[in-house]
């Protein structure tokens, strides 16, 4: 008997052992689970959300794509390919809205005689306006190619190109005709640069987390970006990105002075850019927030003031022409970077007025320029993060 009691205190002893080996190992379990928890919830602090805003063809979804080539791995192949329907699309799009466009012309121009095409480049237009509206877009081959580039070099459609002010002419456009043979080819593959020509409106919301010091260094701000579409219905969902902003990067095109938007023809995109920024500043969850101000598509901006004065556009109105070549460049730029400085003031209440404010001058296809731009960001930020902790 003595020997069954001292065999089962054996037992149950036993299953003490295991299951207190149990616990220790579901402890421990939970244990590094709320280690990991805690170490993610450090991190997060850590990283600094910017907002990517700007209204529609801002250049914003550009900026971007930079910011993956220049700061993270860029594109593998497969994402490369993921943009072949997109660039043959923009081809299709663009070669539409100079034929329509060649057409209008041709009917309401006084001197109407220069928009007019060529008989035999004629079906070439009609047909391709056709597919230019559809829904799906066929593969680019060789033979649609060349008559895209037939139609392209019509003298009428060069002159609705260089007119081009009251259309819808794509940024992209002289760059994709330019390129027909090779986007056309059978084992065609984009390049970085095609990817950052290729437009494509942005819909919901697109985020990346980058350092513009390297991802593979230590030392250095860890930003979370976060880009928009920029079109007015889809801006009702930026609200929800409002709160613990660090930063708000707010790209206006500049060269857009004297074009309409594209979901309404009647309204100046640039008036449109200055109401949006207004609003923008204007928002309470903003008090703290930096402000980054990015004067884009000052490559487009340097040619087109040489011909399109400022004042067409009706914020501009006051401006006067001073000089020709660089140096009325310059004016010009100084003359717009001003009246988004005068904005920001009037918009900005007087408590908010210590609040980071930059202005950059920005080409969202120069990838030597937006890297240098982001560093300078970088650095304004860090100090602004250094003085509010008392190190500066």
């Amino acid at each position: 008997m003595l020997s069954i009691v001292i065999e089962n205190m054996g037992l149950l002893c036993s299953k003490h052992r295991h299951y207190n080996e149990a616990d220790n190992g579901e402890n421990a379990q939970a244990a590094e689970i709320e280690r990991r928890i805690e170490q993610e919830t450090k991190a997060e602090k850590h990283i600094q959300k910017l907002l990517l805003l700007g209204a529609g063809d801002s250049g914003k979804s550009t900026i971007f794509k930079q910011i993956k080539l220049l700061f993270q791995s860029g594109f593998d192949e497969g994402e490369l390919k993921s943009y072949i329907p997109v660039i043959h699309a923009n081809v299709y799009q663009t070669i539409k809205v100079l034929y329509d466009g060649c057409e209008e012309l041709a009917q309401n121009e006084p001197n109407s005689s220069k928009y007019v095409i060529s008989s035999e480049n004629k079906e070439i237009g009609e047909k391709f306006s056709e597919i230019g509206g559809r829904f799906d877009y066929p593969s680019l081959t060789k033979e649609l190619a060349q008559e895209i580039d037939t139609l392209w070099k019509d003298a009428a459609i060069q002159e609705t190109y260089a007119q081009g002010k009251g259309l819808q002419v794509p940024d992209c456009a002289l760059y994709f005709m330019e390129n027909l043979e090779r986007l056309s080819a059978a084992n065609y593959v984009p390049t970085k640069d095609d990817v950052l020509y290729a437009r494509v409106r942005t819909t919901g919301v697109v985020e990346i987390q980058f350092s513009p010091v390297g991802k593979n260094k230590r030392s250095g701000e860890v930003y979370r970006l976060f880009d928009v579409g920029g079109q007015r219905n889809e801006r009702r969902k930026w609200i929800h990105l409002f709160e613990g902003v660090t930063a708000v990067i707010f790209c206006a095109a500049i060269s857009d002075y004297d074009q309409a938007l594209f979901e309404d023809e009647s309204k100046n995109r640039m008036t449109e850019t200055k109401e949006l920024f207004e609003w923008i500043l204007k928002q309470p969850c903003f008090e703290k927030t930096s402000f980054m101000l990015f004067l884009n598509k000052f490559d487009i901006f340097e040619k087109k003031v040489l011909k399109v004065p400022l004042n067409v556009c009706n914020w501009f109105k006051d401006y006067q022409p001073v000089s020709t070549g660089n140096q009325e460049i310059e004016h010009a730029y100084e003359f717009v970077k001003k009246k988004f400085e005068e904005l920001y003031f009037q918009s900005t209440a007087p408590d908010r007025v210590d609040r980071v404010f930059k202005i950059y001058s920005t080409t969202a296809l120069d990838q030597k320029l937006v890297k240098k731009t982001f560093k300078l960001v970088d650095e304004t930020l860090l100090r602004r993060n250094l003085s509010e902790a008392g190190l500066l």
